[in-house]
C-alpha cells in the first residue's frame, strides 16, 4: 500500500523549473567525478507529483535475481528520445538543463525515466548507469525528486564512506564526469515511516 504524500507548505503554484546559473553548487568527488545539488530546484513539485502518479502508465518489472526472479522493489515508466512526455513541466525542465549543461556535456539530454517509490519497502540497489556510453565515457545523469524526501546515497565503486543526500519536493541533483563509472548510487530502504517519491531522470541518448 502506497502512503500519502506529506505536501510541503511551501511548494505551491504550477510546477516549473528556475535559474540554473548561479544557484546551483558543485561538490568535487574523487577520481574525476562530480555532482551538482540544488534544493528545491522546481516549483510545485508536489502538484507535479500528483499529476505524475496518476497519470504515467506505471509497470511492475521482474528480474532475475541469482538464481530466482524477484519482482524489482519500485515502480518504471521510460520516455525514450521523441516520445511525449507526460506533463510539460518535464520539457521546461529538460530544456532548462540543456540550457545550463550543453556546453559542458557537448549534446542535449535526451531521455526521461521515472521511479515511484511507493514507500520505504521501495528501494534501489548500489549501481551506476552504464549501460550503454555510460560504461566507458564520462556523461552526465540529472535527476529532480518530487514526492517526499528519501535518501540517495553515492559511495566509490568498490566500497568506501557514502556521501547521503535527502532529494525531495523538487530537489535536483546532477552526476557528472566519471561518476556512473567511478562511483556508485542507493536508494535503501527504510523502515521510517514515508511517503511516496517520484524520481525523474535526464539522460543524454545511449546512456541508462
Amino acid at each position: 500500500m502506497t502512503a500519502a504524500l506529506q505536501a510541503s507548505l511551501f511548494d505551491t503554484g504550477r510546477p516549473a523549473p528556475g535559474e540554473l546559473d548561479d544557484r546551483v553548487r558543485r561538490e568535487h568527488l574523487r577520481g574525476g567525478a562530480w555532482i551538482d545539488v540544488l534544493p528545491g530546484w522546481l516549483s510545485g513539485a508536489d502538484a507535479l507529483f500528483e499529476t505524475l502518479a496518476r497519470t504515467v502508465p506505471w509497470r511492475a518489472e521482474r528480474r532475475q535475481m541469482y538464481e530466482r526472479v524477484v519482482d524489482v522493489p519500485r515502480l518504471l515508466c521510460f520516455y525514450d528520445e521523441g516520445d511525449d512526455l507526460p506533463d510539460p513541466a518535464l520539457v521546461a525542465a529538460r530544456q532548462a538543463l540543456d540550457r545550463h549543461y550543453r556546453r559542458e556535456l557537448g549534446e542535449p539530454f535526451a531521455t526521461v525515466g521515472l521511479c515511484l517509490y511507493r514507500d520505504g519497502r521501495d528501494s534501489v540497489a548500489w549501481h551506476g548507469d552504464r549501460i550503454g556510453r555510460g560504461s566507458t565515457e564520462d556523461t552526465m545523469v540529472a535527476i529532480v525528486s518530487v514526492g517526499d524526501p528519501r535518501a540517495l546515497l553515492l559511495r566509490p565503486r568498490g566500497g568506501g564512506p557514502a556521501r547521503r543526500h535527502e532529494l525531495g519536493h523538487g530537489d535536483l541533483i546532477v552526476m557528472g564526469g566519471s561518476c556512473q563509472r567511478t562511483w556508485e548510487h542507493a536508494i535503501p530502504k527504510t523502515s521510517r515511516a514515508v511517503g511516496p517519491r517520484i524520481s525523474i531522470q535526464f539522460r543524454p541518448r545511449g546512456v541508462r
